[in-house]
This record gives structure tokens, sequence and C-alpha cells, in this order.
């Protein structure tokens, strides 16, 4: 009778060394659950590996085979994945029916658009298709660069998971069915692009000061907002008019290092389509004025 159970122990055990072999940091969830099997901070003895303090899954996730083989020793427990201290960023696409909404966007279809629009096809990584039927796309994250967990920040039903999140590793089993994996064990470099989505790039080095900086970034933040929302007020008729003055107004941002060129075109597209352009429509405005006045900007700048 206790044959399955070993059976299934050891089919979890040998799923979590492997994802340790890949340098990523794991930890138990409960058997047949996506929950942590750790005990909490108001049940914690500090004992043990909290004698210092309370030590969280987080902190205690690991690559070390020897503690790995100790834990699964006490059951088929769950395999989680501590994004952040194993150098992942996880994109999360999720299923219409696991928002509870059949009328709810396709996480891959709208990741699939963005990257579309972005100019890129969707990265070939190493993901995971989840009980749910959606996918995790795994990527490294670049070296000193800490990212954090998002909702519905790169889109609707796009999640990631970093720094003060996890995921279940595929082996793991749920009575909804099995995390699997769907491509080989490669795993890209988060792509640039979709890293100052994220997390927007730090501004260039030649700013004149720390306090000006900041103040630049501001006005580059609040412009972006005021221009976004002016070409969503427009009328039809005013429409395309109102795109282009948005992006040649913008354009001195990038021009002078405060906004990503692909941020502003990602904001004034997916609003100028939200008004009833094509996006051949918006793709051509945005790229003629954004590029008069990135030019514009940059040479009276040199001539200042």
């Amino acid at each position: 009778m206790t044959q399955p159970t070993d059976s299934r122990r050891e089919s979890l055990l040998a799923a979590a060394l492997t994802a340790a072999e890949s340098g990523w940091h794991v930890f138990p969830l409960r058997p047949g659950a996506k929950l942590p099997a750790l005990h909490g901070e108001r049940t914690c003895t500090g004992t043990g590996p909290c004698t210092s303090g309370h030590r969280k899954w987080e902190q205690r996730a690991t690559t070390d085979p020897d503690r790995i083989r100790a834990t699964w020793s006490h059951g088929p427990f769950n395999v989680g994945i501590a994004t952040g201290p194993s150098g992942l960023l996880v994109v999360d696409l999720d299923t219409p029916e696991h928002k509870g909404s059949s009328d709810a966007p396709d996480g891959a279809a709208t990741f699939r658009a963005l990257c579309e629009r972005a100019g890129h096809a969707v990265p070939d990584t190493y993901r995971v298709r989840t009980t749910s039927g959606g996918t995790h796309l795994y990527f490294t994250t670049p070296p000193g660069i800490r990212m954090t967990n998002t909702q519905g920040t790169v889109a609707d039903s796009v999640d990631t998971r970093g720094w003060g999140g996890y995921v279940v590793a595929a082996g793991s089993t749920t009575p909804a069915g099995a995390y699997e994996p769907l491509r080989g064990p490669e795993t890209v470099r988060l792509p640039s692009w979709l890293q100052s989505v994220l997390q927007p790039a730090p501004k260039a080095a030649t700013v004149p000061s720390t306090a000006v900086a900041g103040q630049s970034s501001r006005y580059a933040d609040i412009a972006l907002a005021a221009e976004t929302r002016n070409v969503a007020a427009a009328q039809v008729g005013e429409r395309e008019a109102k795109l282009f003055r948005a992006a040649r107004a913008l354009g001195r941002f990038v021009a002078w290092g405060d906004l990503p060129r692909h941020v502003v075109e990602q904001a004034l597209q997916a609003v100028g389509e939200a008004t009833g352009l094509s996006a051949s429509e918006c793709r051509s405005t945005l790229r003629s004025a954004l590029d008069w006045s990135i030019a514009h900007n940059q040479s009276s700048r040199r001539t200042a």
C-alpha cells in the first residue's frame, strides 16, 4: 500500500534535484497542493534553521542536494522554485478560466500580441504548462538586477514572479493535474525590451545631478500619462492628429534619455488602437512623429 506513495516521493525528489541542478532554489510545497509546506512566522519555534530568527520559504530555498534529499525523505512534497534567489523571472500566462471569466483575456494571446508590437517573436525559452492550462515562461535575469512580482503590469492576464515570488516546478501534481515541461532545459535571458516594461532603465550618467535627474524623470512620467489621456479622449476625426502631437511631444523625452522609445511607442500604440485607429495607422504615425521629434531635439541639445 505504501509503494505508490514512495514512488511518488522519489519522482518529486528527482524533480527537486533536477531543478537544483539548474541552479534553481527549491523548497517543499504541501503534497498535492501549491502552498509552502514550511511553518509560518506565528508557529515558528525559533529552533533549527530559525535559531537566529524566523526564516521564510524564500530564505530556506536551497540548491543543496543533501538538504533536498533530507526534506523529501519525509514525504511526497510538491516542488516550489523561489524565483528571486534562483535568478529567474517567470512570466505567468493565465487562461480566461483561471481568471474566473470566459470573457477575460487569454494571457498567451495577449503576450504574443505584445511581443509582435515590440517587434519580436515570443521568446523561445524553457516553459511549463500549469494545471489550469496556462503557461510559465522561464527567463534568467541580468546580473545585479532585482526583479519583483508584478500583476497586470505587462498586460492583462500576464503576471510575473521574481523576488518575493515562487512557481510550482514541473513534475509537481495537484488534483487538477500535473505541471508539465513543454520545452527543453535551456532558459534564455530576459529580453531587454520586456525588462524595460517591468523595470524602467536607469537614466544616463551624464545627467547633471540626482536632483535634476529625479525631477526630469517625474516630468517625463507626468507627460507620458497626460499625453496618453489626451489621445484616449480624442473624438472621431481628431484621433490621428492627437496621436501625432502626443508622439512629437514625448519624443523630446526620448531624445533626452528620460523615456525609452519603446515605452512611449507601446503606450501610444495601445491607446491609439483603443480609440479605433488600426495598428498599422498607429505604427506609421508614431514612427514618423517620433523620428522627427528625436532628431530635432537631439540636434537642438547639441547646438544649445
